[in-house]
């Protein structure tokens, strides 16, 4: 029980710097607005693989909901490493990771607070990352979330992302998510 605490206060303190990281600067004197109508917007699409079923899984469980027969999942927390790829198939060329946390958030319905990393591992963005942090709630068709930030060609980011479920097994919990993300950088 109580590594489950250090977990939790690791992961808030987590969010709670990366939040700040997250506030515009300024402006005023010799200070420049972040992502002006000059920066260049970049359209991302590929699939996510979160695989929570044995063997091999994706994404695995570090603190179990506070009530274990809600549909909510209120309180659980999921750590994940899944793959990104060009289409829906397994099989289909890898892009990259998604790296990072979702934790059900929710009481009342399934949603979760994601974290994540977008971390690109082939083509053009290769060793680039885009961070994602915001709601997500896999039961609505459509689930949009913040760009807060990223390092390499997304240095200084924002934007959204749009997320739709492609699939899933609702007796195993795996999923394969459709993502589009625009990102100014």
């Amino acid at each position: 029980m109580e590594a489950k605490g250090v977990v939790v206060i690791t992961l808030v303190v987590t969010l709670a710097v990366v939040a700040r990281a997250a506030r515009p600067e300024e402006t005023g004197p010799g200070l420049a607005r972040r992502g002006s109508a000059s920066s260049p917007t970049t359209h991302l699409h590929f699939y996510f693989h979160d695989k929570v079923s044995k063997p091999s899984p994706t994404a695995v469980r570090v603190v179990d909901p506070v009530d274990p027969s809600s549909r909510s999942f209120f309180g659980m927390i999921n750590v994940m490493d899944d793959p990104l790829t060009e289409g829906p198939e397994p099989e289909s060329k890898p892009m990259g990771r998604a790296q990072g946390l979702y934790m059900g958030s929710d009481q009342a319905k399934l949603g979760f607070l994601q974290a994540m990393n977008l971390v690109f591992t082939d083509g053009t963005y290769n060793g680039s990352v885009v961070t994602v942090l915001g709601r997500n709630c896999p039961f609505d068709d459509v689930r949009e979330m913040p760009v807060i930030g990223g390092t390499g060609a997304f240095r200084f980011a924002r934007g959204y992302a749009q997320a739709r479920t492609h699939t899933l097994d609702l007796k195993t919990g795996d999923a394969i998510v459709e993502y589009n993300v625009y990102v100014m950088h």
